[in-house]
């Protein structure tokens, strides 16, 4: 059974640079999308980016030009650089691999953005 692992979370102040991975355990290929959600208290999942098999990308509006997805297609890893960091970046941040028809979602993984 495929499982997703994210790592990579953790408490940073504002301003400062978080590098988070997800990896797949288990067999899996022909991943079409690979992305990160992020979920705040009391707010909906939403996108924050997302990158194609052919790197097409899509950045949620609120990190264009801060966060960086790029994916390993070998190691079936997607990363998300994460620069300039603002208190409202908290939430946990989940991924998600798209291989039609299914979608794999990973536990998540908490960031802090805190002075």
């Amino acid at each position: 059974q495929v499982q997703l692992v994210e790592s990579g979370g953790g408490l940073v102040q504002p301003g400062g640079s978080l590098r988070l991975s997800c990896g797949a355990s288990g067999t899996i290929s022909s991943i079409s999308i690979m992305g990160w959600y992020r979920q705040a208290p009391g707010k909906e999942r939403e996108l924050v980016a997302s990158i194609t098999s052919g790197h097409s990308l899509t950045y949620g509006d609120s990190v264009k030009g801060r966060f960086t997805i790029s994916r390993d297609n070998a190691k079936n890893i997607v990363y998300l650089q994460m620069n300039s960091l603002k208190p409202e970046d908290t939430a946990v941040y989940y991924c998600r691999f798209r291989v039609p028809p299914v979608d794999y979602w990973g536990q998540g993984t908490q960031v802090i953005v805190s002075s």
